[in-house]
């Protein structure tokens, strides 16, 4: 069974586009197939995915507006072991296309319903802003990752995404959940990370990933030779952070499978 994960904040600035990439390849590398949306007009996790943003003919944002099937879109990058649907500054054109269409809000979710079941994981990176873009992709997704730093501009961030996802869910999407909270960033030595964390465990209990992603030189170098972390340095402290971020996704799929047929045997 698939699953479309969007991966979202408002704020930007807080590794949103480096999870969407490096947990792509992560779960690739556990042997799932994976598709990754670049969503976002800055075309970050394209580059990120060794795919050049300037040189897209066909994207999302021919997908999105119905100039192309979503099949032909799609790239498949066979030495990172996932597809990826790139995107670039072009989606400013289909973001203000998409305010003039009916049923706007679904254009994502109705594209991905071809595609869907060829992939285990679907993940989408969104904007660093609540506009169109960023309602399809809830829209479309089973469930949303939150990336934030620990930091207290962050916690009122949040509060206002939380409530966005709860006005998605009440007038387009009922069955969307948060997948989880990720602390990205993560300085152990700082007090104001272990008291951030301590309300987040308050607030979210195990919604909470127990993984956090460290800062890490690797993570942020390898997005300018157009790869994960895992595939440009394996060894690194951030590339082993996002392996145990997508086994403990996993591991949270299985344990939700058993609560589920233990249900149905009821």
């Amino acid at each position: 069974m698939s699953k479309i994960i969007a991966i979202a904040n408002q704020k930007g600035g807080v590794g949103k586009t480096t999870t969407c990439v490096n947990l792509t390849a992560s779960l690739a590398a556990a042997k799932k197939k994976l598709l990754i949306i670049d969503l976002d007009p800055q075309g970050n996790a394209t580059m990120g995915c060794g795919v050049n943003k300037n040189e897209i003919t066909q994207g999302i944002t021919e997908v999105l507006l119905n100039e192309v099937d979503i099949q032909s879109a799609i790239v498949k990058q066979k030495e990172l072991g996932f597809d990826v649907l790139p995107g670039n500054g072009d989606l400013t054109r289909a973001e203000v296309a998409l305010l003039k269409r009916e049923q706007r809000e679904f254009c994502l979710k109705n594209a991905l319903a071809q595609i869907k079941e060829t992939y285990d994981y679907i993940l989408i990176d969104c904007p660093p802003s609540l506009n169109m873009l960023t309602v399809n992709a809830l829209a479309a997704a089973d469930s949303v990752i939150i990336t934030m730093q620990c930091e207290y501009y962050a916690l009122e961030g949040l509060s206002s995404l939380l409530d966005t996802i709860e006005q998605i869910r009440h007038t387009i999407n009922a069955s969307l959940q948060v997948e989880g909270v990720l602390r990205t960033m993560y300085d152990t030595r700082s007090l104001l990370t272990k008291d951030v964390t301590e309300q987040l465990i308050a607030h979210f209990g195990d919604k909470l990933f127990k993984t956090a992603i460290p800062r890490n030189v690797r993570v942020a170098e390898a997005p300018s030779f157009g790869l994960p972390v895992l595939h440009y340095d394996k060894k690194s402290q951030g590339a082993q952070a996002y392996l145990i971020l997508a086994g403990e996704l996993l591991n949270r799929e299985k344990k939700h499978a058993k609560q589920l047929k233990k249900t149905e045997m009821a």
